[in-house]
Parts: structure tokens; C-alpha cells; sequence
């Protein structure tokens, strides 16, 4: 039993604590409401679920055979979240206005898991803590337990957005909580850059 709350308490750790997905999703419960954004946790959540899963399997012997590779996966993922800062920033304010491109989806926010340094360190990571042997029932035990975590954790990003929804109801305040998101975001970016 006290494997499983390791397991646990390593998932909620990473999960809960800020990083460019949960600072999506807070914007997502913000701009759009709980119901769009889910479809962002629930992608985020999937994406990253699957990418533990491999890394368990074996994807992660291919990453130190081709080091360059996790490298550039870094660096896919700092300019994705430069683009998305750039979204946010030049953003005009208006929660109402029709915006297909800003839209959370459930394939964007996979996406971003896979573009997102922090989920593959976390992959690795307990992956090499929880399941090094690569006995695939602790991968699936551990991929188990991470999924309901993560979808709760970033669940509870999305939730708090929807608070601060009532206090953006002008476009100044949209356009500078948007730009505090992207501020956040390239932060992220630059910390990923010089770890």
C-alpha cells in the first residue's frame, strides 16, 4: 500500500504544481468556461498518460541512444509555448467573440503534453522511481493511478479559471489577465531553456 501512495503523492507533486498546461487550463476555465476547458484537461490528461506509458515501455532506451532528440523536443516545446504566449498576449479582450483557433481541444492539449519538457521529465522520472524494472504491471499500475491524478489536478486549474471568469467582464481586464498568462508562459519557456 505504501508504494501505491508513493506513486500517488509523486503524481499529485508534479501534477498540482504550476507549469504551461495548467496555466492553459487556468486560462481556458477563465475565457471560456469549466465545460470547453475540460476538453483541454482531458486531452492534457490522455497525452500525458500515453507518453508515461512509453516511456515505461521503452521509449526512453531510444531517448539515450539519441540524445539529440530529447534536445529537440525541448526546444519543440519552448517554441510552442512561445506561440501560445504570443496568442494570449496579442489577444483582444472579448470572452464572447468567436475564437475557433484559441478554442481548448482535446487534441491541443495532448499535444502540448508531448511538446511540454516538464511531462517528460515527469515521465521519466517516475517512471525510473515506480517502474524501472519495466515490469509492465507496475507501468500500468502507475500509468493507472497518474491518469486519475493528473485529470483531477489540472481538473482543479480549470475549476479556479471559472472563478476569476466574473471578474474578467470587461476587455481591459481580459486583455491583462491574458497577458499575464503569456507572461507565465514565456517564463516557463526561458526556466526550460536554462535547465
Amino acid at each position: 500500500m505504501s508504494l501505491l501512495l508513493s506513486m500517488a503523492a509523486f503524481a499529485l507533486a508534479s501534477s498540482i504544481s504550476p507549469g504551461p498546461v495548467n496555466i492553459v487550463a487556468l486560462s481556458a476555465g477563465a475565457q471560456f468556461g469549466l465545460r470547453p476547458a475540460m476538453r483541454h484537461v482531458s486531452g492534457a490528461t490522455i497525452g500525458f498518460t500515453l507518453l508515461l506509458l512509453l516511456i515505461g515501455l521503452g521509449l526512453n532506451e531510444l531517448l539515450d541512444h539519441w540524445p539529440w532528440l530529447t534536445e529537440s523536443i525541448k526546444l519543440a516545446g519552448v517554441a510552442f509555448l512561445l506561440y501560445m504566449a504570443f496568442r494570449l498576449a496579442a489577444d483582444n479582450g472579448r470572452l464572447n467573440a468567436d475564437k475557433p483557433a484559441m478554442r481548448p481541444t482535446l487534441l491541443y492539449g495532448a499535444a502540448m503534453q508531448w511538446l511540454n519538457p516538464k511531462a517528460w521529465l515527469a515521465s521519466v522520472a517516475g517512471m525510473g522511481l515506480f517502474a524501472a524494472a519495466g515490469d509492465a504491471p507496475s507501468v500500468w499500475r502507475f500509468a493507472a493511478i497518474y491518469f486519475v491524478i493528473c485529470y483531477a489536478s489540472l481538473a482543479c486549474w480549470a475549476y479556479a479559471g471559472t472563478f476569476l471568469r466574473q471578474h474578467l467582464d470587461k476587455p481591459a481586464r481580459v486583455r491583462l489577465f491574458n497577458r499575464l498568462m503569456a507572461a507565465l508562459l514565456i517564463a516557463s519557456a526561458v526556466y526550460l531553456l536554462l535547465t
